[in-house]
């Protein structure tokens, strides 16, 4: 197929919001959350007289996602289509509308939400869809890691591993009995300067108690025990170093935990704390317990209420 036959077709596509990390998951676990990007994406014939790309955007990033080929969404949606051996891609233009409700730059996979959603988008205009490993594989390689991607895609809970051989996932039904509390504050951290607070090297000590909880953590889980969250979510890796740069951090977690949360962690390299919360349990107390101690610290912010998301990223409609 040459990238001219897509002329005139329009799809719409949806992706999940993520929470990465995920407690001792470092780069390795993620949930997908309820928060969802949905992109409606029209090819048209390019011409140089114009933008090649028309953006229109209701919610977050609105006035701020770049109009242009740099936008995450459309280098995921011309290297899907490339994946597909459609040539030409980048010399049409693109009619986009997002309409998306993950905050960018506070660690609910805004970025993982757009690529996965490109890839799945070139898939339902080329009329034959991409399959997992492959949009797994382009999705980890244009994020650089796996742990936003693998959950914006699939749904649920996941573990992933990137190896030479390409990335593997294990994908868990998430738990049906917890809700998510996350508390949003205003201040974006970006990730790339979030890993530069990380050391290279860690004590041993610190590096087998995560691996501990990781393991306890994903077994509980795969075994309906959502009480496992209140080890999983306990992390010795990063967020010690990044509470360097978000000093808030320990005392919204702990605000969290003593207000009857299950667990408390960063979610992705923040600024969101997510706190796992009994269903039928103090949701309310915890989010205002979270939003106290955060405005007590002089940081402002909103309390929003998400759920595990077992569906990943689908297409929604196709003309």
């Amino acid at each position: 197929m040459n990238a001219s036959e897509l002329v005139g077709r329009r799809v719409t596509v949806e992706a999940p919001a993520t929470i990465a990390n995920l407690g001792a998951g470092y780069d390795t676990l993620g949930l997908a959350v309820t928060h969802a990007l949905r992109v409606t994406v029209a090819a048209r014939e390019g011409d140089p007289r114009t933008s090649p790309v028309e953006l229109k955007v209701e919610g977050h990033g609105a006035d701020e996602l770049p109009a242009n080929r740099s936008n995450r969404f459309v280098v995921a949606l011309e290297d899907g289509l490339a994946a597909l051996g459609i040539e030409g891609a980048d010399r049409l233009a693109w009619t986009i509308d997002m309409r998306n409700e993950i905050p960018l730059e506070r660690g609910l996979g805004s970025s993982a939400a757009a690529t996965v959603a490109g890839i799945v988008a070139a898939g339902a205009l080329a009329g034959r869809p991409i399959d997992a490993p492959t949009a797994l594989r382009l999705a980890t390689r244009i994020e650089g890691h796996p742990d936003n991607v693998a959950p914006a895609l699939l749904g649920g809970l996941t573990a992933s591993v990137t190896l030479e051989r390409g990335v593997e996932t294990i994908r868990l039904d998430p738990p049906d009995d917890i809700a998510v509390v996350a508390w949003i504050p205003d201040r974006r951290l970006a990730t790339t300067e979030m890993r530069r607070v990380l050391p290279d090297v860690v004590p041993r000590a610190d590096a087998v108690a995560n691996v501990a909880r990781v393991a306890f953590g994903v077994a509980g889980l795969a075994s309906g025990r959502s009480g496992a969250l209140a080890l999983l979510t306990e992390d010795r890796l990063h967020e010690p170093y990044r509470a360097a740069v978000y000093p808030e951090l320990p005392a919204i977690v702990a605000a969290a935990r003593a207000a009857g949360a299950i667990g408390a962690c960063l979610a992705g390299s923040g600024s969101t704390v997510a706190a796992f919360v009994a269903a039928d349990g103090p949701v309310d107390e915890v989010g205002d317990a979270m939003q106290a101690a955060s405005q007590e610290l002089g940081l402002a912010g909103v309390v929003a209420l998400i759920w595990p998301q077992p569906v990943g990223a689908r297409v929604v409609d196709t003309d």
